[in-house]
């Protein structure tokens, strides 16, 4: 046990919820790293995080059954100076409206949007002062409705971080990261993420750094609460619309 401050990052065994964990290790936090299925990755993180120098401890946790608020509770016992939450944690579904089955439609929700709403409530109950970053998605600025479930509940999120950066502030300040291509699945293919590079204005994928860079400025701005940062290469702000000017067919 210590005083040094702690970050809960939800999702923390693979991917960018690693790699937020490795990098709050990197500024300083002792780290309560949150998983589910990832046990030996999560343990693998952990030690990494120690050989950092840091203290960290694992908690495993279903979001869809679990108790979830009971998560903040005992990661507060291990780490008594929490300060700050990160939402990492996600589940992704494709599956527009018509086809999405509640079982779905509940995963979706239940991982996305009412976990971190649970956490942020036991969190603005239990810590005193810190911060919370949601991770949403760059998708939030669109309709995909081929991702009908899964984008529903990123968009509440986003909502969820505004309106609690509210109710929370002065003690806690409440952003979230709006990642684009950044760690594409190993599934897509080469000829695929050409196309999607196609349509980012800075014509590349990110870096994990990116976000890392990103964290870092929410963290550090003292001023700055209730923001979503996209972090996307423009990509969200790619929309031009139809036009009389880019129609094929004018003369």
């Amino acid at each position: 046990m210590t005083d040094r401050q702690a970050a809960l990052v939800t999702g923390g065994a693979t991917r960018v919820g690693r790699f937020f964990a490795l990098h709050l290790a990197r500024r300083g936090y002792d780290i309560a790293l949150h998983y589910h299925h990832s046990a030996a990755a999560a343990g693998e993180t952990a030690a990494t995080i120690r050989h950092q120098g840091r203290d960290c401890e694992t908690f495993a946790c279903d979001f869809r059954t679990g108790d979830v608020e009971g998560l903040i509770e005992r990661v507060i016992a291990r780490f008594p100076a929490l300060a700050l939450l990160v939402n990492s944690a996600s589940t992704y579904a494709p599956g527009d409206i018509r086809e999405t089955a509640r079982e779905q439609l509940e995963t979706q929700f239940g991982v996305n949007l009412f976990a971190p709403f649970l956490l942020t409530r036991a969190f603005g109950r239990r810590v005193d002062a810190g911060e919370i970053i949601n991770i949403v998605d760059n998708k939030i600025a669109f309709e995909q409705h081929a991702y009908a479930a899964y984008l529903l509940a990123k968009k509440s999120l986003a909502e969820l971080t505004r309106m609690a950066a509210i109710e929370l502030a002065p003690a806690i300040r409440v952003n979230a990261i709006a990642p684009g291509v950044i760690l594409p699945a190993a599934q897509r293919t080469s000829d695929y993420l050409a196309w999607r590079y196609a349509g980012i204005p800075l014509a590349r994928q990110g870096e994990v750094e990116e976000l890392g860079q990103a964290l870092d400025y929410l963290l550090d701005n003292r001023f700055a609460t209730g923001q979503v940062l996209f972090v996307d290469g423009g990509e969200s702000v790619n929309r031009v619309g139809r036009h009389s000017e880019n129609y094929p067919g004018r003369s």
